[in-house]
């Protein structure tokens, strides 16, 4: 057995450059679209200063696209360092996915960035329009099949365990493509990343509002923002929801502990805005709910009942105990593949099967296991409440606060008078950090909660890791802290060193008389124009 210290320090070195490299995922995937906006807008009106938007903010999607790429590829190598026996157990599908990931959207996405830098004056403005909308594609398509072996990870469709090969193996790969968990994740994960990019550009528009420079520029590059923020904070809510339903459906643990739900209650479920955990008493030492509406967003009806904790370590216990006769059955296949009792035995309880190997972590011959033994890997199954409690209704909290900022934005741009709204203005500026904070969040839920397991219900994570010393992930994890603390630093240093330049950076000057006479406003006076 491997000791628990390794586990953990494993588990902590991947959450720690996922968590780093998701910094610069979502303003890649939102601003790439943000950028075929505005190049959109370019192509029909023919206005300069719409072509100088897409050149400056492309410059700091360029800068953040570098850094994100640099932070990526550390983590599928992980896979092969830190977690050996999961990239054996479920390589062949885990792998299909990324293969695809890096063939497909990647190379496209790395293509069509060198032609939208450098192709300006070789292609014509609607050939470079393409190549936008290529770079974007290829953006969000690689957030696609990084979704999908992520979705896999969560709810193990098109699959099956061989006990020949020892690993599991690919039944259907369509069902792993249109796993419902899949796809809902990618639709709420690209929302939030545009949600993401239109902060971003909100408030850095903001800034050079309040600074009173550039004015016709951030005029409409806020514009822009406001509205493809809006469109895009109402997804991210909606598609939320969606994700929660799909969550009731495959992960009732993880949907249980999110909410702080110890009892099954009666249909429908209310949902608890406010409580204060007891996870040794297993109950809520104060809460405040809302009536029927856990059971709306997590069974689409008034009459079907979410189980809580208590009934699912109940059913979790009778897992247990079925699946130690798989992993019996499965030890006397390795020793004779043609034993028939063995393989009845197995066919018969294999459902259960990762549910046996969790007592691996507490004794090697599992029917040895003593009923102490069976009630910590029964607790074990439910991931620890608090966290995932406060993680998702900070992550709630902040997305409708992300609605309520675009929806005056958009209102204000309406009317033409946000530049007037300075309390607007530095809502905006001061809410830049907000949706990466939300999105880290969002995937603590996603990863924290799908504890004790690897493969949801399949492989469980304490087997999952590499045989490899305690020291050397110390050295690993204290290296790539390091090094992502100075990207993250040249990140910020590069991005704040572009946005005080501003698009005099591009060495265009002014906006071909639209910016001269933008610029001649005073600060926190209005144009209408465009």
């Amino acid at each position: 057995m491997l000791t628990e210290e390794l586990v953990d320090l494993s588990r902590l070195q991947f959450a720690v450059t996922a968590l780093y490299h998701f910094l610069f995922v979502p303003l890649t995937i939102g601003l790439a679209v943000i950028l075929v906006v505005m190049e959109l807008t370019y192509v029909v009106t023919d206005r300069p200063i719409y072509k100088d938007m897409v050149r400056f903010w492309g410059k700091l999607f360029g800068i953040n696209f570098a850094l994100g790429v640099t932070t990526g590829i550390t983590l599928e190598f992980q896979f092969g360092t830190n977690w050996a026996y999961y990239s054996h157990y479920v390589g062949d599908i885990f792998g299909a996915p990324l293969a695809i990931e890096g063939l497909m959207a990647f190379f496209l996405e790395s293509t069509f960035i060198g032609l939208f830098f450098f192709g300006w004056d070789r292609l014509n403005k609607w050939q470079h329009f393409m190549v936008t909308v290529l770079m974007a594609l290829g953006s969000n398509l690689s957030a696609l099949w990084i979704l999908i072996a992520n979705g896999w990870m969560q709810n193990p469709l098109g699959s099956e365990f061989s006990f020949v090969t020892m690993r599991m193996e690919m039944t259907d790969f369509w069902a792993i493509v249109f796993n419902p968990v899949a796809q809902a994740k990618f639709v709420h994960t690209v929302s939030a990343g545009y949600v993401t990019a239109s902060v971003f550009v909100l408030g850095i528009s903001s800034w050079y509002l309040l600074r009173g420079r550039d004015l016709d520029f951030a005029r409409r590059s806020f514009r822009i923002a406001a509205g493809f923020g809006f469109a895009s904070a109402l997804s991210v809510i909606v598609l939320g929801d969606e994700s929660g339903y799909t969550l009731s459906e495959s992960q009732q643990a993880k949907m249980a502990a999110m909410e702080a739900m110890w009892e099954t209650e009666p249909a429908p479920a209310a949902f608890t805005l406010f409580a204060l955990p007891n996870e040794a008493a297993q109950r809520n030492d104060y809460e405040l709910q809302i009536p029927y509406v856990l059971g709306l967003i997590g069974t689409r009806s008034l009459t079907e009942t979410l189980p809580g904790i208590r009934e699912i370590k109940e059913k979790n216990r009778e897992r247990i105990v079925d699946g130690i006769q798989a992993v019996a059955a499965l030890e006397q296949l390795r020793r004779n593949r043609d034993d028939a009792t063995a393989r009845a035995q197995f066919e018969a309880h294999k459902a259960n099967l990762g549910f046996g190997l969790l007592l691996k972590k507490y004794i090697v011959d599992v029917s040895q296991a003593t009923p102490d033994m069976i009630q910590q890997a029964v607790d074990s199954t439910i991931p620890r409440v608090a966290p995932l409690f406060w993680s998702f209704r900070i992550m709630v909290a902040l997305g409708f606060l992300f609605l309520a900022l675009f929806t005056l934005a958009l209102f204000y741009s309406i009317k033409g008078t946000f530049v007037e709204k300075k309390w607007l203005l530095r809502w905006a500026l001061w809410f830049i950090p907000m949706p990466w904070i939300a999105a880290e969040l969002g995937w603590i839920v996603a990863e924290y909660g799908r504890q004790p397991w690897t493969i949801y219900g399949v492989l469980p994570t304490h087997i999952s890791v590499s045989n490899i010393s305690v020291a050397n992930v110390y050295g690993s994890l204290a290296g790539f802290i390091g090094f992502y603390t100075v990207l993250l630093v040249v990140e910020v240093y590069l991005m704040r060193k572009y946005v005080r330049l501003g698009p005099a950076s591009l060495g265009t000057g002014k906006y071909h008389g639209e910016q001269a006479a933008g610029d001649a406003l005073p600060a926190g006076a209005t144009s209408n124009r465009g």
